[in-house]
């Protein structure tokens, strides 16, 4: 199963270069700041590594990127999350792959993991990968499991650590990955991708 193609669903965010109007410094939500004219981000033209792609000065213990576009987790559904970050001067800080949830009225959701494990950027120029897979179910490699309380997110990643220095950001990529998870087509379901824990003790009613 492939929600881009069975469903019809965007997965993809815009590429930097098409506008940082269309990124937040927030949570992605409407009348969030967003990176267009700001003084800490900069669009770079032929990085060697990422070619167009983001530079952010950071100066907040957690800086934000989230995507304005609103990504949709619906059950039995895993989508991971990927960056290509440098570190390109300055002190040293961490980046994680992060979300702000919503469920189903746009409400936000803040009881589910909000990051994925941090990669802490030790040499200077040298690209590092930061993924995250995030779904409803309770599996084995899913780093933010949002349950049935989550519907959709604002996806993107998060600065961590260290002020006062410069990272560039490759375009973010956003992929579905329920093959990994499970074949495509099965006459059985896995409770867990509904949001069953299925641990013999948890109350999993609400994921039947």
């Amino acid at each position: 199963m492939n929600k881009a193609v069975t469903d019809g669903i965007t997965l993809m965010p815009p590429a930097f270069i098409e506008g940082l109007e269309n990124w937040s410094r927030v949570d992605g939500r409407p009348g969030d700041a967003s990176y267009d004219g700001a003084a800490d981000a900069a669009l770079v033209t032929a990085d060697a590594d990422f070619g167009d792609c983001l530079e952010i000065f950071k100066t907040e213990s957690v800086l934000k990127l989230r995507w304005f576009g609103l990504t949709a987790v619906p059950p039995g559904c895993y989508l991971r999350v990927t960056a290509r970050v440098k570190l390109v001067g300055g002190n040293r800080p961490s980046v994680r792959i992060g979300a702000s949830a919503e469920d189903a009225t746009g409400t936000p959701v803040t009881t589910v993991p909000a990051f994925g494990p941090e990669v802490f950027l030790e040499n200077y120029g040298v690209p590092y990968e930061v993924t995250a897979i995030v779904g409803v179910g309770n599996r084995s490699g899913v780093d933010m499991v949002w349950g049935t309380a989550a519907t959709a997110g604002h996806l993107g990643l998060d600065l961590v650590g260290d002020n006062n220095c410069s990272v560039r950001i490759e375009d973010i990529r956003i992929e579905d990955v329920t093959s990994v998870f499970h074949r495509t087509m099965m006459d059985w379901v896995d409770v867990r991708d509904y949001g069953a824990i299925g641990d013999g003790v948890t109350d999993d009613a609400d994921a039947f």
